[in-house]
């Protein structure tokens, strides 16, 4: 186990609201990704706090069964951040509301950097950063619904010619958020080129509300530098947490010690992946968990010997079993 210097964020604890992080490496909001089962395991190895999947203004609206199902959290997950997209201001002060009153989140966070097309081709997501005004409209709207801390997460800009970054972060703080996450890529990137830093640490300078960056953490090392760089309160991971909840014990325990901690072994692999297809099975049933189940064993197994073969068999997996029987070929 090597030491390296013990590294802080700032000093001192990240708040958010009323919460408090000794060690804020969160995990990112992903479509697809960071439903309950996901969430949990993230919690159980050390990330303290993780984001939901986005969820739909006119979802709760209309009262849309896939959104509400959605909205079902449980205690081993908290705390955690519940959030929305939309765009249109008492639309989604409502939803904010609606969620409040189920208790079922602990910060409600508002979606600006989502990149797909469905998505900014309804004026959402990302595609708010192109509209300043209404853009504030919703964040002043949502803040002036709820109780619970807001806390907003978006991009640099929709894309080179519009890197309004700075003007968009001090709305955030004018409007009342809490705290703004800044993944540092535009729009038109997605996930293209290394994320800018750099600017995210020049935002930095000019708030009084915390900042966590996102874009590009994937070890202890990008920990290391991003916190360097942007002189960040927290740091947020995504896509390098995909099939790796591990990544959370690792980067938070960096925090607490210096220490590098090794990767998972393949004994540990076979554990989580029976875990989490578990509780796929518990919260979405015997047809839906082990389909949804198919893209994070491959995430899991993602880079080990016979990875190619492993994520063949795992796409025609139907039942518990299948699963058990490919994972009994793993050495």
């Amino acid at each position: 186990m090597a030491e390296l210097e013990r590294p802080m964020l700032n000093g001192k604890p990240m708040r958010i609201g009323n919460l408090s992080f000794e060690n804020p490496v969160f995990l990112a909001p992903m479509a697809g990704v960071t439903d309950m089962a996901y969430r949990i395991l993230a919690r159980e190895m050390g990330c303290p706090l993780v984001y939901s999947e986005m969820v739909s203004d006119k979802g709760i609206k209309y009262r849309n069964e896939h959104t509400l199902k959605m909205l079902v959290t449980d205690e081993r997950e908290r705390p955690m951040a519940m959030q929305l997209f939309g765009e249109d201001a008492e639309n989604v002060a409502r939803a904010a509301e609606f969620i409040e009153n189920l208790h079922c989140a602990d910060i409600i966070d508002f979606n600006m950097g989502c990149p797909a097309p469905k998505v900014v081709k309804n004026h959402e997501g990302s595609a708010l950063l192109l509209d300043p005004e209404k853009a504030f409209k919703i964040l002043k709207a949502l803040r002036g619904a709820v109780s619970c801390p807001v806390t907003v997460k978006m991009r640099i800009g929709f894309d080179d010619k519009h890197i309004n970054i700075m003007e968009m972060a001090k709305l955030a703080e004018e409007a009342g958020m809490d705290a703004i996450a800044i993944h540092g890529r535009t729009r038109e990137q997605f996930y293209r080129d290394h994320a800018n830093w750099e600017i995210i640490g020049e935002v930095k300078k000019t708030l009084n509300i915390p900042v966590i960056a996102n874009g590009d953490v994937r070890n202890v090392k990008d920990l290391q530098k991003i916190m360097e760089v942007t002189g960040c309160d927290g740091v947020m991971v995504g896509r390098a947490a995909q099939g790796n909840p591990w990544i959370f014990r690792q980067l938070t325990e960096y925090l607490k010690t210096g220490a590098v901690l090794p990767g998972p072994t393949m004994d540990e692999r076979k554990e989580i992946v029976m875990r989490h297809l578990d509780m796929l099975l518990e919260f979405k049933g015997d047809y839906i968990g082990p389909r949804e189940m198919r893209k994070h064993a491959t995430w899991y197994t993602h880079g080990i010997p016979g990875s190619a073969e492993l994520r063949r068999q795992f796409n025609q997996a139907e039942k518990r079993e299948d699963f058990l029987r490919i994972l009994d070929t793993m050495k």
